[in-house]
């Protein structure tokens, strides 16, 4: 496949021009003038999702377009293509009916790329139950900045098989910006997260490859997430080569959604998920940490109801060959607050890595961890925050965390 963006200072300079014409640079941006929005092309353009066949080719002029109603597609083989993310805009500041902009379910082969999608009452781009599908070059964004009444998700492929997501820019998401969940077989490369709660999130899904992405000012930056009483565990992802730095965007979640208890200050957070490496990363100035490894046990959307059958350990994790600068001197949370203080001083910062300390002791072979299931850190110093017995005995490891895993192997989707 062509690649679009190749080195990383390139997609710095991409992605800066992007949020610039998108009317988000260095701030989100204080919403649309929808004066000179066109909203005679909608029926023109539900129409053709509605007789859509394979081998279709929906052209989304450019344009400025107002959208009131949500769009739904269900055929197989389609590409959606604008002109590019700030030709063809579809904006849902009006939007009356239904929950999302675009949802696309049932589909497989299916493409969406070259376009915007702003403004939308519920999710911006939904896209289920389909194998082989393709976002690239797409901006979902509110223009609004970041806020509470937004949208949960922008772009947000959920039980699919072989899915690519590049290229693409997501602003003001107040659940996840670029979301992929119970999914298997994902790339998502080339992007630019930002003004989020959470950047990007691989959720309950299998083998993806999470790279070349700038996530910044967003509450967390990176998510690597597996959650209770959902169809499937994930496990095997690989976040590396990206940029994640700044995320200390104060958390606008819904009170109670579980991504509503993720600290500010949060680069990459690896929660109850196995077998992630994170290596060739540049961090900068995550207040909290610029890693945190936790299990559920210690994070507020703590499920009691969660089945027996739930893991809720991080284990297999490998961070190695990262860059960390800045980040630990403004933890978000009282307790984390006053560890910093007394462990490091008024001036002092959290270490690079924070591990909550929990372990699942029942898998323990002659009183230690089995070495296939440790958290192998070699470029950071580790913080056991001993959360378990309620941060009484918090220490900085090295020992513990001084091991090496087998490199875990490359996504090759069969995209063209």
């Amino acid at each position: 496949m062509r690649r679009l963006v190749g080195a990383t200072v390139a997609i710095h300079l991409i992605a800066a021009l992007t949020l610039t014409l998108s009317g988000c640079g260095a701030e989100p941006s204080s919403g649309r003038d929808l004066s000179a929005f066109d909203s005679d092309y909608q029926q023109v353009l539900m129409e053709a999702l509605l007789d859509a066949k394979p081998g279709d080719v929906i052209e989304v002029p450019a344009g400025r377009f107002l959208i009131e109603r949500s769009l739904d597609l269900r055929a197989s083989g389609v590409t959606i293509r604008g002109a590019g993310m700030n030709q063809s805009i579809l904006s849902f500041a009006r939007q009356r009916q239904g929950a999302e902009g675009l949802l696309v379910s049932g589909a497989d082969d299916f493409t969406l790329e070259h376009l915007a999608i702003e403004d939308t009452k519920g999710d911006a781009v939904k896209i289920t139950d389909g194998t082989n599908i393709i976002v690239r070059n797409v901006r979902v964004e509110w223009t609004n900045g970041p806020d509470t009444k937004n949208g949960a998700y922008g772009i947000y492929p959920v039980q699919v098989t072989n899915v690519l997501v590049e290229n693409s820019v997501a602003i003001g998401a107040s659940d996840a910006g670029i979301y992929v969940g119970q999914s298997d077989q994902i790339v998502v490369r080339d992007n630019r997260a930002a003004y989020n709660v959470a950047g990007i999130e691989i959720e309950n899904s299998n083998n993806a490859d999470v790279y070349r992405n700038i996530a910044t000012n967003n509450t967390g930056g990176i998510l690597v997430f597996n959650m209770p009483n959902l169809p499937r565990p994930g496990a095997h992802t690989r976040v590396f080569d990206n940029d994640v730095f700044a995320n200390n965007t104060p958390n606008f979640g819904h009170p109670g959604t579980p991504v509503a208890s993720v600290r500010a200050g949060s680069g990459v957070v690896v929660n109850s998920n196995d077998h992630v490496e994170i290596f060739g990363n540049r961090f900068q100035n995550n207040q909290t940490a610029n890693v945190i490894i936790s299990s559920l046990y210690s994070a507020n959307f703590s499920d009691e109801s969660a089945t027996p059958d739930f893991d809720p350990y991080p284990e297999a994790i490998h961070i190695h060959g990262n860059h960390y600068e800045g980040g630990g001197n403004s933890p978000d949370g009282d307790e984390l607050k006053q560890l910093r203080v007394a462990l490091f001083g008024e001036t002092g910062r959290l270490p690079d890595v924070l591990f909550d300390g929990y372990v699942d002791r029942a898998k323990f072979v002659n009183g230690a961890q089995p070495d296939a299931l440790r958290i192998c850190v070699t470029d950071a110093e580790v913080l056991n925050a001993d959360a378990p017995n309620g941060y009484a005995s918090p220490r900085v490891e090295g020992e513990a965390h001084a091991c090496e895993l087998p490199p875990l192997s490359p996504v090759k989707l069969p995209l063209g």
